[in-house]
C-alpha cells in the first residue's frame, strides 16, 4: 500500500493518491516480486469498479509500462467484497457478500499461495480492525499530507507489529515490511 509519510494512504472521496511518488523503474520488481507470491486478490467493491477495468484494458496493451503487472493479475483470483451488487461483470472474479471476518477466514484456510489485498482504504481499514492482515508492504512516500484516510485509523487497541524488511529507493520511498506479533 501506497502511504504518506504521515500515515495517510488516500485523500478525498474517491481514494485519490496524486500525491504518490511515481518512481515505478525503481519499484516495479519489489511490486511484481509481491504479486508473483500471490494467487487471489481482495478488494472493495468501490475499487473494483475502476481498479479491474483498468487491469483488463492494459492487457490490451503490451507496449504498456504495466502489461507484465496485469499478466499476473490476469491469473489471480479476484474477490470483490460487496453488499451491494448480485453477480460480478468481470471474469476471474467472485462476490463476497456475507460476514467479512468469516470469508476472509474461509479464504485463509483454503490451499494456495497468499492472498493480497488492494483495497480501497476503508475496506482496508475494516480488515486490520479484525485483524485479518498479517503481513503489511507499506511504500512510504516522502510527503506529509496533513489530512486523508489511514488505513489503522478504525483500530479499538493497538496491534503489536515486527519489521521483516525494509527497504531504501532513490526516489526518496521507503518500503516497510512487518508481520503481526
Amino acid at each position: 500500500m501506497q502511504v504518506s509519510l504521515d500515515g495517510f494512504n488516500s485523500t478525498g472521496p474517491n481514494d485519490e493518491q496524486k500525491w504518490v511518488t511515481w518512481a515505478w523503474d525503481e519499484i516495479k520488481q519489489d511490486v511484481l516480486d509481491l504479486a508473483k507470491s500471490c494467487d487471489t486478490e481482495l478488494i472493495g467493491r468501490k475499487l473494483a469498479v475502476d481498479y479491474i477495468p483498468f487491469w483488463t484494458d492494459t492487457l490490451t496493451q503490451p507496449e504498456s509500462m504495466m502489461y507484465e503487472t496485469a499478466k499476473i493479475k490476469e491469473g489471480q483470483k479476484k474477490i470483490v467484497f460487496t453488499k451491494t451488487l448480485d453477480k460480478s461483470v468481470w471474469e476471474n472474479t467472485e462476490l463476497a457478500k456475507g460476514n467479512l471476518v468469516d470469508e476472509v477466514n474461509e479464504l485463509k484456510n483454503q490451499n494456495g499461495k497468499d492472498i493480497i489485498v488492494y483495497g480501497g482504504s476503508d475496506f482496508v481499514s475494516n480488515l486490520v480492525k479484525e485483524n485479518l492482515i498479517d503481513e503489511f508492504y507499506l511504500f512510504v512516500n516522502p510527503v506529509a499530507l496533513g489530512q486523508g484516510v489511514a488505513i489503522f485509523d478504525k483500530l479499538d487497541q493497538w496491534q503489536q507489529l515486527k519489521l521483516v524488511k525494509s527497504k531504501a529507493f532513490d526516489c526518496g520511498i521507503i518500503l516497510l515490511n512487518y508481520e503481526r506479533k
